[in-house]
This record gives structure tokens, C-alpha cells and sequence, in this order.
């Protein structure tokens, strides 16, 4: 079967390998579509210390069932439009035992620490693959993941009907964070250097934008509510000046969740911490609730994610994508690889 690999850094190839079967406990997966996502590209380009040598990329999945191995339970059967929780958990850190795996000291993602989906076929355990809901399709099933970190922030942040929350950085996680405040009744100020996506944000729930290459974050954000500034902000970019900026643009007594990982330090008035009295909360991964609540919005048709997919790539076309990508990352969403 075909499989992509990432050898070193710029290089990407297709090689044949022996094809997978489902052992006992798993399930045998066809893969339809896969998403290459910003870990991906950083692992291309070199600077995801985190994955492993010559890795097999991929987490973001649309699959469809294609054999059950066994001691399998009831609930899953061939033709299954599927996708997968892409997370180990070791059941024994402290984030297990306080029932939240997602966070698991150990975990192993698929694509960074452990080989990935960019493959014909894969063999995964049968509690890490979730069914779609009707009406989404195993194209669209690969979105799912991604948009359910974002989602996943919006809970730790503990967003409500009445918090004014801002999102800084409208890609597919910030826009899964945007969606999910939105459907929640919060007032969503989304904030982006790329005009772009301000407009796939609003088309999502997002009440304004910020252009920040325009006018700084903090500014925007504090302009937009008075002087007051958010009650929740939401880092989806992962660098210093958006960390920086979400600290600022933050209320007093106001509440910060962190998804992006800054690739060098960080430098913080940190009386802003104390004077303010803000609430910081990482925010990683996603739970399974996380993955059907986006199965929910998007089997409603309420999103309409044609705009969030920047292009469809054969395997063979993978590899000038990502370089297609790393020469203008502003303006791509998503990724996918076709193996239909």
C-alpha cells in the first residue's frame, strides 16, 4: 500500500509498504482523506522536535470501515464512515486518574510520536474509532479533529451566553473555537491578519474582526468592547507577540486558554496576571464529547466547510503542497490528501 513519509526536513516521499490487517481489538480502516495540519508542516519544515524520525504524518481522518478484527463489540461494521481520536492515554498520570486524558503525560498523537494516517489502510484499536454522524462525509470527516481542539477550548475556557470572548488566530482550530462560542450565545470577536479568514469567521458566528496586520489585537479587541476588554480570549496561533497580545486583551478577572505552542520564550508583564486576576488555562487536544459535538454542527449544515478545504492532493501531490504551503502559510485552512 501506499504510505507518505517525512524523512527529514523538505523531503517527503510515497513508498510501498506491506499492507495492514485488523488484529484482535482493532479495526482495519480505508482511508478516504487525511489532513495535513500546522504540526505536519513543522515536521516538514524541521521544527517539530517532538516527532519521530522518518514519521508516517497524519491525525486528521475520514475513513471508512473496511474489516473488523476480533473481539470487537457491536456498534461498528464495514462501510462505516469513520473518523479517529488520534491521542493515546497511559490511564496512570495524574491527567487519567482526574478523567482527563487528553492531557495524558504520555500521550502519543498519531503522525508526531507514532506513525499517522498518510497511508492506504490503517489498523487502529476499536476504542479510537468514532462514527460519524449521518450526512457527513468521509471528506468532511477529516475536519472533524481539528475543529474539536478548538472546541475543546471553548470548554476550558467555560465560555457562556454572556461572555464576550476574542479568538486570536482564525485557522481550523480557531475556527472550531469560533463556531463553538458562537453556538454557545457568546459574542465573538475574531481576530486574524488575513482578511480571508476574518470573513470565513464571521460566516461561522463571529460578530467582528480584527485584521492585525493592520491594527494590533490587543487594540482591536480593546477598541471593540469598550476599553474593557474580553472576558475570554483564546490562543490559536502559538507565538510570542499572540501570547503577548491575548494577556492584554484580556478583562480584568478575565479568563485566557492557550492552545498554540510558542516555538521560543515568552515575555510577560506579568502584573497583568495579578492585577487582573486572570484565569490561564492550557487547553490540549480534545475528548470525544469534543469530537461529537462537532459531528453535530456539521451534520446540522450550519457550517458550510467547502471554504475551510485550500485544496484536494493525490499522495503524489503531497509533497508540493506542503511546499506550496510553507511559502505562503497565511492563506491555507486545510490540506487534504485523497486516498480514495
Amino acid at each position: 500500500m501506499k504510505t507518505i513519509h517525512i524523512p527529514k526536513a523538505g523531503e517527503m516521499t510515497v513508498e510501498d509498504e506491506p499492507a495492514q490487517s485488523a488484529g484482535a481489538g482493532e479495526v482495519l480502516l480505508k482511508l478516504s482523506h487525511v489532513g495535513f495540519c500546522g504540526s505536519d508542516l513543522n515536521t516538514f519544515l524541521g521544527r517539530n522536535t517532538m516527532a519521530r524520525p522518518n514519521v508516517v504524518p497524519g491525525h486528521e481522518i475520514g475513513a471508512v470501515v473496511s474489516a473488523l478484527g476480533p473481539g470487537v463489540p457491536a456498534g461498528l461494521k464495514p462501510g462505516d464512515v469513520v473518523t479517529v481520536n488520534p491521542y493515546t492515554n497511559c490511564g496512570m498520570c495524574t491527567s487519567c486518574r482526574r478523567g482527563r486524558p487528553n492531557a495524558c503525560r504520555r500521550n502519543e498523537t498519531l503522525g508526531v510520536q507514532r506513525d499517522g494516517a498518510m497511508r492506504e489502510y490503517i489498523a487502529l484499536p476499536w476504542q479510537k474509532v468514532l462514527p460519524v454522524d449521518q450526512g457527513i462525509s468521509p471528506r468532511d470527516a477529516a475536519l472533524i479533529e481539528p475543529m474539536s481542539v478548538g472546541f475543546h477550548a471553548v470548554d476550558r475556557a467555560a465560555v457562556t451566553d454572556s461572555d464576550v470572548v476574542a479568538v486570536i488566530g482564525c485557522g481550523m482550530v480557531g475556527l472550531g473555537a469560533i463556531a463553538r462560542a458562537a453556538r454557545r450565545g457568546a459574542t465573538v470577536i475574531a481576530v486574524d491578519i488575513s482578511d480571508e479568514k476574518l470573513a470565513i469567521a464571521k460566516s461561522l458566528g463571529a460578530a467582528y474582526g480584527v485584521n492585525s496586520a493592520k491594527t494590533p489585537a490587543a487594540e482591536g479587541v480593546l477598541d471593540l468592547t469598550g476599553g474593557d476588554g474580553a472576558d475570554v480570549v483564546i490562543e490559536a496561533v502559538g507565538s510570542p507577540a499572540t501570547y503577548v497580545a491575548a494577556i492584554d486583551a484580556a478583562a480584568f478577572a478575565g479568563r485566557v486558554a492557550c492552545i498554540g505552542y510558542a516555538k521560543s520564550e515568552v515575555a510577560f508583564q506579568t502584573k497583568y496576571f495579578v492585577q487582573k486576576e486572570l484565569d490561564i488555562r492550557g487547553s490540549r487536544n480534545a475528548t470525544p464529547g469534543d469530537f461529537r459535538a462537532v459531528m453535530r454542527l456539521l451534520a446540522s449544515g450550519a457550517a458550510k466547510v467547502d471554504g475551510l478545504v485550500s485544496a484536494v492532493v493525490k499522495p503524489d501531490g503531497a509533497k508540493a503542497a506542503m511546499e506550496r504551503w510553507a511559502a505562503d502559510p497565511g492563506r491555507v485552512f486545510r490540506i487534504l490528501v485523497d486516498w480514495s
